[in-house]
């Protein structure tokens, strides 16, 4: 750069290398050595489109893939949680329309007799059916209140508040069961 300040050549090289014509050679160049290939569309119906895409997505792979990754805490925890509620939900309004649909049946003296004649193997494996669900759901909302305040959010605390819920869903399921 120095060489051509000195000689005086830096507003020739400018203009030689931005001239028009150059230019033009230069883009004609290009385009003659770009290997141009023909293709052809072919019009088609929308429901061959759709068939079309629906044989790709059936090759694609499922997203996530369960089984290339370590189960976790967490998200298994997420998952219970979920279908603890869910699970309650149902039981809870299956129940409270059976009521109103034969209030007769369903109403608490004919729910205590039954529950009383059964034997005692039935009595312990519903109330843990009952218990084990409703102590995670309540235990882990908890823990979700305490993330919603802004505790317990790096993964330490995530995995030690995920133990916790463990524990005491343990813990409180058994005193529940023995009743």
């Amino acid at each position: 750069m120095l060489s051509t300040r000195a000689l005086g050549l830096a507003p020739a090289l400018r203009q030689a290398a931005f001239s028009p014509a150059r230019n033009h050679i230069l883009r004609t160049v290009i385009r003659s050595s770009i290997i141009k290939r023909s293709v052809q569309t072919q019009s088609l119906k929308p429901e061959d489109g759709t068939t079309i895409l629906n044989t790709q997505r059936l090759q694609r792979p499922s997203s996530p893939h369960f089984t290339i990754y370590e189960p976790q805490l967490t998200w298994i925890g997420s998952i219970f949680n979920r279908v603890t509620g869910v699970g309650l939900g149902f039981l809870l309004y299956g129940f409270s329309l059976a009521y109103l649909v034969a209030p007769g049946t369903f109403d608490s003296t004919h729910v205590i007799e039954f529950v009383g004649g059964l034997p005692d193997v039935v009595k312990y494996a519903g109330k843990f059916i009952l218990a084990l669900p409703f102590t995670f759901h309540s235990w882990n909302g908890i823990r979700h209140l305490l993330w919603d305040s802004g505790k317990f959010l790096t993964v330490k605390g995530a995995y030690s508040t995920g133990y916790a819920v463990l524990g005491a869903t343990a813990i409180s399921t058994i005193v529940l069961m023995f009743q």
